[in-house]
């Protein structure tokens, strides 16, 4: 079996992952490891923009307290407050880098066109039109392919952690690499390492509707847990509010900037119904608004609800949001002239890998930044646009903090990987319905709007789906889809598990059977199992 050897190894191209590997490549070599194509990741799909305190009539002190209203009690104040002040350094280093953001009269200085978006007291979104993250990323991948020590290996999925303990060395167990797929070849190789990054991302495709695209499976969750690391609040799920709905759309995302720019959400007879759940109409945050529209849909019957910005010219609305536009237009809505029809799906997992503001977990030699990561910006809802910049903030203080460390390899060997009495798989029929019966629970039960009866059946099958699962996964040889539905069912677990340690409604977490926050402190949920395939029956 193969074995490469590197300073750093960096899990995920996303803004997160490549932002990590270009600091790091200051002080070693990295490899950057990307399960698709380099491009292919949550960030490239951002239409949004980055929060960030940009003007004399805004404060780090109101971004703080938007985010802790959003957050629900939940967000690690000091955590807050550090992301959101470090975050203009932040931005001044990607304008560096060659990322434009768009500008009010195009005069240069700090005269941004900045968007405002549900939860946000303040115009304090930059962006780049309508495709801001495909913007980032195409400027962070041109520096990293232009860094002689960063490594890409495309195509190529991780499996599970090597760690010392799993390999029965004396000592702190800590992180020494990871086993991966070649999704070309076939071949299983491992890669040692004395740092690695999990920047993989969300977990949005656990969920049959999601505004996430098929890379989003939970990977660096479920290894983590694998390896015996705490995942924390796994049960705020972020449900955007306004995907387009359209057989062909593939849940294309409508942006909370459309709102932000005047859209209102209105019933099939273009009557608006958010000032019915909350004082802040179409700009209340997106746990609200989406249960809003999931009540509507489920009390009319219809459905989808309804986009309404017909107030704005086609000359306004191609400037701000070119991409939105033309891609509306390809399936019959001219956003000037029509209502556009819109559902809710999964879009953003709060919770994750308990990390701290550096990436530094649990376990000594890895670490977690971005979607992947829980540092306690987020709590129990993401201010919209935090993401981008908890990212930007927490790749820079990751690389100080790895930096400091010995980079020397593990003087270890690794074991070839066993295949055992393994054989090519006959029945992929098995991976697809699997697939979409996880998926299909986890829509049905553990959803918007929860309740103790749907969530003892979401387990229950969740379970059984785990048991074949496993079966399936040692019986035959590995591939990407059975790694894939793997991670998915473990995520899947780990939410239900989350969501019935939380007795109370919080955030995005609504329960029919308690509707009331429970009294204060509020607490997180933490998991935390013996490292290996966790099934508590046996």
């Amino acid at each position: 079996m193969k074995v490469i050897d590197t300073e750093f190894l960096v899990v995920g191209s996303g803004i997160a992952g490549l932002m990590s590997a270009i600091h790091l490549s200051r002080h070693g070599r990295v490899i950057v490891m990307t399960k698709k194509e380099l491009a292919e990741s949550n960030t490239n799909y951002a239409q949004g923009g980055i929060a960030c305190v940009m003007t004399s009539d805004d404060s780090f002190d109101q971004h703080v307290k938007d985010t802790l209203i959003a957050g629900c009690g939940l967000c690690d104040e000091n955590i807050v407050r550090e992301i959101v002040s470090a975050g203009p350094a932040r931005i001044a280093e990607l304008e560096r880098m060659g990322l434009a953001f768009a500008e009010r009269n195009g005069s240069g200085g700090a005269r941004y066109d900045l968007g405002r978006e549900g939860g946000h007291s303040r115009r304090r979104v930059l962006h780049s039109g309508d495709i801001t993250g495909r913007e980032v990323e195409k400027v962070l991948l041109a520096h990293a392919r232009s860094r002689p020590s960063i490594q890409i290996i495309e195509h190529a999925l991780a499996i599970d952690l090597i760690t010392s303990g799993w390999l029965g060395l004396p000592g702190p167990n800590r992180c020494v690499g990871a086993y991966f797929l070649d999704r070309g070849t076939g071949e299983i190789a491992a890669i040692r390492t004395p740092h690695l990054v999990l920047a993989t991302g969300g977990a949005g495709k656990v969920y049959l509707y999601t505004t996430n695209p098929d890379i989003a499976t939970a990977d660096g969750v479920a290894m983590a847990w694998r390896a015996g690391l705490p995942i924390r609040d796994m049960e705020f799920i972020q449900f955007h509010p306004t995907c387009l709905y359209h057989p062909k759309a593939k849940s294309f995302l409508i942006s909370e900037a459309v709102r932000g720019e005047g859209a209102r959400l209105v019933d099939e007879s273009g009557r608006p119904f958010m000032e019915r759940y909350d004082p802040r109409g179409d700009l209340a945050p997106r746990d609200i608004v989406a249960r809003a529209i999931d009540r509507e849909m489920k009390v009319t019957g219809a459905p989808c609800a309804f986009l309404d910005i017909r107030h704005k010219s086609p000359a306004f609305l191609r400037e701000r949001f070119p991409n939105i536009y033309e891609k509306c237009l390809s399936f019959g809505f001219d956003m000037a002239r029509n209502l556009l029809p819109v559902v809710p799906a999964a879009h953003y997992c709060c919770g994750g890998i308990e990390a701290g503001l550096d990436g530094t977990t649990a376990m000594p030699g890895l670490y977690a930044c971005g979607e992947v990561a829980s540092t306690g910006l987020h709590g129990a809802n993401r201010l919209a646009s935090n993401s981008l910049l908890e990212a930007l903030v927490c790749s820079h203080r990751l690389a100080e903090t790895a930096a400091a460390f010995s980079r020397e390899r593990p003087d270890l060997d690794i074991p070839a990987w066993q295949t055992g009495s393994a054989t090519p798989s006959d029945e992929a029929v098995m991976i697809g319905h699997n697939w979409n019966e996880v998926r299909t629970c986890m829509w049905d039960y553990v959803g918007i709007v929860r309740s103790d009866k749907r969530l003892e059946r979401a387990m229950r099958r969740i379970r059984n789906l785990r048991q074949e699962i496993r079966q399936y996964y040692f019986e035959s040889l590995v591939t990407s889809d059975i790694l894939e539905l793997r991670n998915i069912a473990a995520a899947g677990e780990l939410i239900v598990r989350s969501a019935m340690m939380r007795r109370e409604s919080r955030g995005l977490h609504f329960t029919l059977d308690y509707p009331e926050q429970a009294a204060p402190p509020p607490r997180n949920t933490v998991i935390c199992d013996p490292p290996g395939e966790f099934l508590p029956d046996e």
